[in-house]
């Protein structure tokens, strides 16, 4: 890490983006079920937002854990397809 120090956000902050990140992290798992890490690092923002926002969107019934976990621990995260959604 550099000299500069790395500043966290606070939750409040966090959840205030949820909606817009909802979005941002579906069209990400269009292209295909991903992980934590994998998804953190597509979008550009901390693991620990991304399991806030990810999360939140499995709680909601959007996504879901695909197939088994992997060897870092961490399961893929797919959309759930539904009718009328288009997806």
């Amino acid at each position: 890490m550099s000299s500069i120090e790395k500043i966290q956000r606070n939750i409040q902050e966090i959840i205030h983006d949820e909606m817009i990140m909802r979005d941002i992290i579906g069209k990400t798992l269009e292209a295909g079920p991903l992980t934590i890490p994998e998804i953190a690092e597509v979008i550009g923002y901390p693991r620990y937002e991304v399991e806030i926002w990810l999360f939140a969107m499995r709680r909601y019934g959007e996504v879901e854990e695909v197939g088994r976990q992997e060897v870092d621990g961490y399961y893929k995260y797919g959309l759930i397809k539904t009718e009328g959604k288009g997806t």
